[in-house]
């Protein structure tokens, strides 16, 4: 029984779009999809490995590779430290993957995976398919322990606009367990606890209270601790950042200077623990400790203009 090749590329048309995470988990603190379509390939030639150009995404690639008679799908991660995706085949015209799509996986600092591999199912016939790769930061298998945070800005007052539960933007899973710290513009933003960079953004310059226009505009880092959650401190001054994605920062260690950048209505620094929950981040409650004792906050947190001291 003789096997065809898939038809020259060119007579295939090949979509990839990839996401920061799922279009129901919009987040305001990292960007959202991006799509791309990889250029024909050449007629002719060998029919293995032949690498199409990849469509890019801020924290993972989605990367295809002709092998002549199918196609590869493999998921790249850009982050130094895990990634979880998500892998759907949205729209298929004579096409078979195996596995079955959709699936997940969880990709390890800086690693690739071969997601899936997809055949024609009639080798005579053109194939058409489009493909979705999702993907969240962490490992949904962490378990994140009781610890203690320090205070993550450098100011002699601790003052709270919002805190757990903010009617104004802590309404959503990835934030209802967020603190919003009153902070001149500059002050010196602290990792509230040890670990490595994971993600960074400086580039954005703008602020206002369009939450279509501003949401995903802020300036930020993200932390990932030894017990796999993670600190988000958001809102941060344009390239006010002073740490890399990679880097090993200390608990303490100057990492930013706050601002006003994004979905905000002044200076301030949003700070927020989380975890991947499974292709989901959710916020976590923390228990921030300063010099005079640990920080005790109102039960039902002020939209605006509410303060906790120690």
């Amino acid at each position: 029984m003789s096997t065809r090749r898939l038809p020259p590329l060119p007579a295939v048309l090949v979509l990839l779009a990839l996401s920061a995470q799922a279009p129901a988990e919009a987040s305001r603190f990292w960007r959202g999809r991006a799509a791309a379509t990889p250029p024909p390939a050449p007629a002719t030639g060998p029919a293995t490995a032949v690498d199409q150009d990849p469509a890019k995404g801020p924290d993972g690639r989605l990367r295809l590779v002709n092998k002549g008679s199918h196609y590869e799908a493999w998921a790249d991660n850009r982050l130094p430290g895990p990634l979880q995706v998500r892998l759907r085949l949205r729209q298929a015209d004579n096409i078979t993957p195996a596995p079955a799509l959709p699936l997940q996986a969880t990709l390890p600092a800086s690693g690739s995976l071969l997601l899936a591999r997809l055949y024609p199912t009639d080798p005579r016939l053109h194939s058409q398919f489009d493909l979705d790769l999702d993907f969240v930061p962490g490992d949904p298998a962490a378990r994140p322990l009781d610890h203690p945070y320090r205070l993550p800005v450098e100011t002699p007052r601790v003052r709270v606009d919002q805190g757990f539960g903010g009617s104004f933007s802590h309404d959503d899973a990835q934030n209802r367990h967020a603190l919003d710290f009153a902070v001149d513009e500059g002050t010196p933003v602290l990792a509230a606890r040890e670990g490595v960079v994971l993600q960074v953004e400086s580039g954005h310059a703008q602020a206002g209270l369009d939450r279509q226009r501003y949401g995903a505009r802020a300036n930020y880092v993200r932390i990932l601790h030894p017990d796999g959650s993670m600190a988000l401190y958001g809102h941060l001054r344009p390239d006010g950042v002073l740490v890399r994605p990679g880097q090993r920062v200390d608990q303490g260690q100057r990492i930013a200077l706050s601002g006003n950048t994004g979905y905000s209505s002044a200076p301030h620094l949003h700070f927020v623990v989380q975890v991947n929950r499974g292709m989901r981040l959710e916020s976590i409650p923390v228990r921030v400790v300063t010099p005079q004792g640990e920080l005790k906050l109102a039960r039902e947190a002020p939209a605006a203009g509410g303060s906790a001291a120690p």
